[in-house]
């Protein structure tokens, strides 16, 4: 049986979506949250499959260290990375993809989760970003197992 706990971390970033035709090709941020979903197959001696503390700690401190008052910016987007470097001090993370909601979730979710739960014998299977109070996309991996990876993305409200 595999058991769940999740951690919720918030963190402020901007960003804008190369080649979208619309507003949000304009600089812009959000307050996001994310939300983790972390399971494990093994309980520790107090019954925990993780420490929230520790999840806390190995996910925050990344979010920290690379996204939190940051830009995302696309590989491909050559222009907003120039204007970027003007300002000093200076601070982006480049994405291999558009930084959409739902790719930032599929970022962590694929890459930094792997990497940050390492050696912890917990495992992401979600991890679901919120770019507003009425919008989030998710990434989930797939409960069987494998390693297909689901996407979706939400509004709530209007």
């Amino acid at each position: 049986m595999a058991l769940t706990i999740m951690r919720r971390i918030k963190f402020c970033a901007g960003h804008r979506l190369f080649g979208h035709g619309g507003k949000c090709e304009h600089f812009h941020g959000h307050n996001y949250v994310a939300d983790f979903f972390v399971q494990g197959d093994v309980q520790d001696e107090v019954g925990r499959i993780l420490d929230f503390s520790v999840l806390k700690q190995r996910v925050k401190g990344w979010i920290d260290e690379h996204w939190d008052h940051s830009f995302l910016i696309h590989q491909d987007d050559a222009n907003a990375r120039q204007a970027l470097e003007l300002v000093k001090p200076c601070r982006f993370f480049v994405m291999p993809y558009n930084p959409t909601a739902e790719n930032m979730a599929k970022y962590l979710l694929e890459e930094m989760c792997p990497e940050v739960l390492e050696g912890t014998g917990a495992r992401a299977c979600q991890v679901r970003i919120w770019e507003t109070d009425e919008s989030y996309a998710e990434a989930s991996l797939d409960p069987t197992g494998g390693e297909a990876v689901t996407y979706s993305a939400m509004a709530v409200g209007e």
